[in-house]
């Protein structure tokens, strides 16, 4: 039986993570194309950070309700789904809504949980591993035997963009805030890492490299690292923008060492695409991706684990940055 209300939630005004509080609101009703999913865990992610501080709305039909990533079970299906059943353990890449009892998702956005993983491990991997994937290795066709930085590498993006960086047979490099996280790093895969606090990021990957650089970089700090970024890459390297943490807008661009060296510069992000832009990817997800994680390989590093009533406090870690991995939201608790 689906209740008539849920509880959620809410940010009731733009600010800082006390503006969060549970409150109680209807159970969402699926679309033809999408399922009702009764949620067991939720991911939390820097872009809830973003729509909390009024800095990243929903676009035009998503929930207004935070939460871009879920696990639980289908609790309904739209009239125009035929391959998911009642009961179905699935994780979901979300147009929204995600803290709460009950999330509404396209279908096309859903996958199974992979072999052995509960509800928390399935919660934090659709908007990192989709990222990754939608980035990394299809706008910067990043191929075996090639390198790669990541920075932030002990970030949820960072954590899954080494494992599945070396998984298909690259060589990753990473940064990092400190000695212990560098550590981390280096647990994951990396071959190198970078506190870059004590270290010249740029500097290190020349050494590393001899003097050639890496293939691409996969950057989510913007304009700071813009100049260095580009200093890193190789003849016909790729640098890949995922997010902007630290500034967009690039004071000077050196043109010439772009067309000297052949660069790329390339980005996106999830939540604008189209749902069969999102179906695409989660189909390559399922065929590349999903075997690996079924083999025990390449997963999310959890962090710690809240409860929907401390989704606050989950903020307050995400902001600190002292995490390593993710943070998940526990709503069956």
């Amino acid at each position: 039986m689906i209740p008539a209300t849920m509880q959620y939630v809410a940010a009731t005004a733009a600010g800082d993570a006390g503006v969060l509080q549970l409150a109680t609101t209807a159970v969402p009703r699926p679309e033809p194309s999408e399922v009702l999913i009764r949620v067991l865990a939720a991911g939390v992610n820097r872009p809830d950070i973003a729509q909390r501080m009024g800095l990243y709305p929903p676009p035009p039909g998503a929930s207004p309700i935070l939460g871009l990533e879920v696990a639980g079970e289908v609790a309904a299906v739209g009239a125009d789904v035929s391959h998911m059943r009642l009961g179905d353990k699935v994780c979901a890449l979300t147009n929204g809504g995600g803290y709460a009892e009950y999330c509404t998702a396209p279908a096309t956005q859903c996958l199974p949980w992979p072999r052995g993983y509960d509800a928390v491990h399935a919660a934090a991997l659709p908007e990192t591993y989709f990222t990754v994937w939608a980035n990394l290795f299809q706008h910067g066709r990043l191929a075996r035997g090639e390198s790669v930085l990541v920075h932030g590498g002990t970030s949820g993006i960072g954590v899954t963009a080494i494992q599945l960086a070396r998984e298909f047979g690259a060589q990753v490099f990473a940064t990092a805030g400190s000695d212990d996280k560098c550590a981390a790093c280096i647990k994951l895969g990396a071959a190198a890492a970078i506190n870059y606090h004590e270290t010249d990021f740029a500097e290190r990957v020349a050494e590393l490299t001899g003097g050639r650089g890496v293939d691409v970089v996969l950057d989510i700090v913007g304009a700071p690292y813009f100049e260095r970024n580009l200093k890193c890459l190789a003849l016909d390297g790729r640098l890949v923008e995922v997010s902007t943490q630290l500034g967009a807008k690039v004071a000077n661009l050196d043109l010439f060492l772009v067309m000297r060296r052949r660069l790329t510069i390339t980005g996106s992000t999830m939540r604008p695409r189209t749902m069969a832009e999102k179906g695409a990817i989660a189909q390559a997800l399922r065929e590349k991706v999903w075997p690996v994680l079924d083999a025990g390989r390449a997963g999310p590093v959890i962090h710690a684990v809240f409860s929907l009533a401390d989704a606050p406090a989950a903020h307050r870690v995400m902001e600190s940055s002292t995490h390593v991995g993710k943070l998940v939201l526990d709503v069956a608790r």
